[in-house]
């Protein structure tokens, strides 16, 4: 019986360790996680990681609810004065039609897709489970870049936040998974701008595994493998309740967990896998 609760003990601690620990980014490719508001820093740094101006990027407007799209929206003009030559626009919110090889044909080309914002709950409505969730997972695979400001953002964590279909102001509604281009994280956007920096709790008091992203207006995580870096003008927040002990390289469990977070700014970085910050040597 000794034995038996020894072994019980020990499945615990592992499974809380490996669950801690995997926390992790695509393989390949490149995201770029927006928190909502003006883009005129990030966008031209989109454009290159795309592949500069003949880059062949598809514009996902869905999230925004609009009757229908075209070529005259705003987003688009906006890709074409930065520089954008090759724009393509890809929507519907019909998940029969996204799951077919035509719809899918323009991200099977493209170098870098990018989610504009509305209600994430949308997208998940439209695209989870269809062929174009999966030709974005090839577009990653092959290098590419997948970016998305506000409801763009969240939808690229695993956990969906704010995903209610009647309001955005629950934090834990009837949509409750994103993506998932980052694995075991919940996004949120407009942090600071909408004093939104205490929301995150809500979902942490019963996902404690999760760890939570709240990226303030003007600003954005690039996700690099394992690894996010800031830039932008404002900050991130990183709800990280644990503690990574140098000595063992594991991590250790805080207590009160949910209940801790911390900013980061432009240049810092972050490594998800061992939930470390790395803080540049000017700082």
């Amino acid at each position: 019986m000794k034995h038996f609760k020894f072994s019980i003990i020990l499945l615990c601690l592992f499974s809380q360790t490996t669950l801690y620990a995997q926390t992790v980014g695509p393989k390949n490719g490149k995201l770029i996680i927006v928190g909502g508001g003006d883009t005129e820093e990030i966008i031209p740094y989109f454009l290159v990681q795309a592949g500069g101006a003949d880059a062949k990027i598809v514009v996902i407007p869905t999230a925004g609810g609009a009757d229908s799209y075209d070529y005259s929206f705003d987003f688009i003009n906006y890709l074409k004065e930065v520089g954008a030559n090759n724009v393509k626009l890809v929507h519907t919110y019909n998940q029969k039609e996204a799951d077919t090889e035509n719809f899918v044909k323009p991200i099977q080309e493209a170098t870098a897709v990018w989610f504009t914002g509305g209600r994430q709950w949308r997208l998940v409505d439209a695209y989870a489970g269809t062929k174009v969730v999966d030709e974005l997972w090839n577009l990653l695979d092959r290098g590419g870049v997948i970016g998305g400001s506000s409801a763009g953002a969240t939808i690229q964590g695993s956990y969906l936040a704010r995903g209610d279909s009647e309001t955005n102001t629950i934090m834990m509604g009837d949509h409750e998974e994103g993506f998932g281009f980052v694995k075991n994280v919940a996004i949120d956007q407009h942090l600071l701008a909408r004093n939104r920096m205490f929301d995150m709790f809500e979902i942490l008091e019963s996902r404690p595994e999760l760890l939570g992203l709240g990226i303030d207006e003007s600003t954005a995580v690039v996700v690099s493998k394992d690894t996010i870096e800031v830039i932008g003008k404002s900050y991130v927040a990183v709800y990280d309740g644990t503690f990574y002990k140098r000595d063992t390289g594991e991590l250790e469990v805080l207590p009160d967990n949910t209940k801790r977070f911390f900013f980061m700014r432009k240049g810092d970085r972050y490594d998800l896998k061992n939930r470390r910050l790395i803080i540049p040597e000017r700082r």
